[in-house]
């Protein structure tokens, strides 16, 4: 079954150009992984410091992949400062048809 999530974090002020370029190195990364099916991200139209990234990966064994590939570590250690939460918060979606 596809992993799918939202992960949502909100740029300190005056971080969001700083924020914007690191997010868009890394999704570049994240898309050429072999198990990403999509990495969408986006600011709050109302809120343009908040980001939400969607991420899709073909199974739980692609997203471990993606939680242990090597850039992700720097890419968090260099976020961390620049946002307002402790880390990203991550939401897991499962599509509507998975409920009964």
């Amino acid at each position: 079954m596809k992993k799918t999530l939202l992960a949502e974090f909100t740029a300190r002020e005056g971080t969001e150009a700083e924020v914007a370029r690191l997010i868009g190195d890394y999704a570049m990364k994240v898309r050429e992984e072999e198990g990403n099916l999509v990495f969408d991200v986006y600011t709050k139209q109302a809120s343009p410091r908040a980001f939400w990234i969607f991420e899709v990966y073909r199974d739980e064994d692609a997203f471990q992949a993606h939680l242990n590939a090597p850039y992700g570590g720097p890419f968090n250690a260099a976020l961390t400062p620049l946002i307002e939460e402790d880390a990203s918060v991550l939401t897991f979606l499962d599509p509507l048809e998975a409920h009964p």
